[in-house]
């Protein structure tokens, strides 16, 4: 049996599949009824689960259970020190100091490191806990950063860390994605940094469009058997790093549009990912009116359009940086939309089975 966490503006829901189809058998939730939840983790260290709640009004709300649901105990917050200063570019108040608006997404660490966990937030910073949640501190090596004031607001009026992507080769190597501040990377457990290389924003002035502390990578992801394999669908189109994140390469004129936000990482064939194209900036709906996944298996030399049981008249979904993911076979994918669909993707996406069009608009999903 395979379980998967889906968040929602309206409650966390978690759906089972079962039998040698991976089929659907159960749809239960919501968890936290009418509640956003903006980031779901299932550690796979320790089985725990993990969600970050949006309350608005009442702020962020982190909870974890360790019985798949069936009691959630409630964790502090990341919390931003008083001497963190303001949040440069900030198209709030660039003078106010930096305060948590939301958590954006969480990670665990290496299988070494087994009570270490990220969270990346809205307005840029990451912070860590080495005690499951209990306590978190600012990464602070990566918040002083010189070129961190460099970013600025994408999805939100700041800068927000949506993907911490960790190599499984060793523990305190791992790559992070903000939008718009880049793709930071890091291998001695973040005491020093390096900005990612060859991506390109063409919303800034020529001079400023390939620096890399502003670019906006919409979702960075990796091939677990191949981790200096990433790939990250980005504002300006689709990019692969063949060295876990230092230099990127763009992958140019992908059918029906090389515009996005999700992306996934087969686990382990480096050659291949998926993606959930949409129109534009300007018209975030699919192309044509149709639901497609771009699937490449070759690096990105070539794509497949897979459509199979997704609606191709009339439909106006956009998946969401989180709303896709493949489970640890590489067979089966997640896709949830705005709309409230949600799809099972079978034989790496072949053919798609509709679990429900009726949950609240999708904000993440992930297989436990």
């Amino acid at each position: 049996m395979s379980t998967l966490l889906v968040g929602t503006r309206k409650g966390l829901f978690v759906l089972d599949t079962d039998g040698a189809d991976r089929a659907a058998t159960a749809l239960a939730g919501p968890h936290f009824p009418a509640v956003p939840v903006s980031a779901v983790l299932a550690d796979p260290r320790d089985g725990a689960w993990y969600v970050a709640l949006d309350h608005g009004h009442f702020g962020t709300k982190l909870h974890r259970s360790d019985d798949r649901g069936a009691t959630w105990t409630e964790l502090p917050a990341p919390e931003y020190p008083a001497d963190a200063g303001p949040v440069p570019n900030s198209r709030v108040d660039p003078t106010a100091p930096a305060s948590l608006k939301m958590v954006w997404c969480l990670e665990a660490a290496h299988a070494a490191q087994p009570g270490t966990i990220f969270a990346g937030t809205v307005p840029g910073g990451l912070f860590r806990s080495d005690d499951h949640g209990a306590t978190w501190a600012l990464v602070r090596s990566m918040w002083d950063h010189p070129d961190r004031p460099k970013g600025n607001g994408g999805g939100y009026d700041e800068p927000g860390i949506h993907s911490i992507s960790v190599d499984p080769r060793g523990p305190g190597r791992y790559a992070v994605g903000s939008s718009c501040n880049g793709v930071w990377v890091t291998d001695d457990d973040g005491a020093t940094w390096t900005l990612g290389t060859g991506m390109w924003f063409g919303f800034m002035p020529e001079h400023l469009d390939d620096d890399p502390a502003g670019q906006d990578p919409h979702r960075v992801v990796r091939c677990a058997a191949a981790p200096d394999v990433m790939w990250t669908q980005h504002h300006c189109g689709i990019w692969r790093s063949e060295d876990a994140g230092l230099t990127w390469t763009n992958i140019a004129d992908v059918a029906p549009s090389s515009f996005g936000f999700a992306v996934a990482a087969h686990p382990t064939d480096p050659g291949t990912a998926w993606f959930a194209p949409a129109h534009s900036d300007e018209q975030r709906i699919p192309v044509d009116g149709k639901v497609v996944v771009t699937r490449t298996r070759d690096g990105g030399a070539t794509f497949d359009q897979l459509t199979d049981g997704l609606p191709q008249q009339d439909a106006y979904h956009l998946i969401y940086r989180h709303g896709m993911d493949v489970d640890g076979t590489g067979s089966l994918l997640a896709m949830a939309s705005t709309t409230g669909s949600l799809w099972l993707g079978h034989d790496g996406g072949e053919r798609w089975e509709r679990v429900s069009a009726e949950l609240p608009p999708v904000l993440c999903v992930r297989w436990t």
